[in-house]
């Protein structure tokens, strides 16, 4: 049975808000939800950028029945994994204190949020291999154990966890291309996307196992024309091509590349559902579960929350309950 979750959406979002958007998501039923965790909005216009693992605090204290992911951190550069080690542990404590699990997602990141200390943007590759260290350090020091760690990329000196809920929670690992698929199978323990990416049956193929996280990205509105002229205000960056997404430094980088973007691209687009129509949500979301995806999650762009959560709590979420 396919889970429905929420999109705390920390770009559009400040904190206070994020954490009653969780509580009102476990209101109405959603089973869990996921924050994105960034430096940087990707355009101006979004205007936020918690920290999440701050936020994360807050939802943990709030909520009392809702899962909740990290969807997805980069732990390899503007964080050290020691400490999002420490981070991760600390916010799986306080969800497995009241019976809610919490999801660790990681990937390769975006350039937009991690060279903010000044350190080198590296390739793809040399990325994958970072992170493939950075979840062997977290996992040695969720042992509890003292740990020193002398690798390639990191350096972990005597250090020790103190808090550390009795499971650890699960790494989810994000991929969008075949290769990072094969690597996340045998370095995760589910698998994260945005979109129905078919890269979902490689990493089954490979061995991979545990939930698998995906994004539905759409824009409720009463009529289609003002869901898209939110859209296109408030997400255009969701209709760029390519690997911009990871490439690209700055918020006014990503609104020069949306220059490009025309309303009726968001209309048009496969990455976000204008639709008013229920039927049009549903089938999104079954194209999730055809995919072989068991964790769908709704993201409402733009700052009209309350309303798309009672349209889906009246019109979709009871079509998979």
């Amino acid at each position: 049975m396919v889970e429905l979750g929420y999109t705390l959406s920390s770009e559009e979002h400040g904190p206070t808000d994020l954490v009653n958007h969780a509580v009102r998501a476990e209101e109405l039923g959603f089973d869990f939800a996921s924050i994105s965790d960034h430096f940087h909005p990707w355009i101006g216009q979004q205007g936020h950028a918690p920290f999440a693992w701050s936020t994360l605090g807050g939802v943990a204290a709030a909520t009392d029945d809702l899962d909740v992911g990290v969807g997805v951190t980069c732990p390899t550069v503007r964080i050290h994994p020691a400490i999002l080690a420490q981070a991760t542990a600390t916010i799986a404590t306080m969800f497995e204190e009241s019976g809610q699990q919490f999801y660790f997602g990681v990937g390769t990141g975006e350039n937009l949020n991690e060279h903010v200390l000044g350190d080198h943007w590296p390739p793809h590759h040399v990325r994958l291999d970072m992170l493939e260290e950075a979840v062997e350090v977290i996992r040695k020091l969720w042992t509890g154990e003292m740990v020193s760690h002398h690798g390639d990329h990191y350096t972990v000196e005597n250090a020790k966890l103190f808090t550390l809920p009795d499971e650890n929670p699960p790494v989810c690992v994000s991929a969008y291309g075949d290769q990072t698929a094969s690597r996340a199978a045998d370095l995760g323990d589910g698998f994260w996307s945005v979109g129905p990416q078919d890269v979902v049956e490689t990493f089954e193929d490979e061995g991979g196992e545990g939930p698998k996280f995906s994004q539905l990205t759409v824009c409720y509105a009463d009529d289609e024309d003002e869901a898209v002229e939110t859209a296109y205000k408030w997400w255009p960056n969701s209709v760029l091509p390519g690997q911009l997404a990871t490439e690209l430094a700055t918020p006014q980088f990503f609104e020069q590349a949306c220059q490009m973007v025309e309303k009726e691209d968001v209309r048009e687009a496969d990455s976000i559902v204008t639709d008013p129509d229920p039927q049009a949500h549903v089938e999104s979301i079954r194209e999730f579960i055809d995919a072989g995806y068991d964790h769908v999650y709704v993201h409402q762009v733009g700052p009209e929350q309350e309303k798309a959560m009672e349209f889906y709590d009246e019109n979709v979420l009871p079509e998979f309950r």
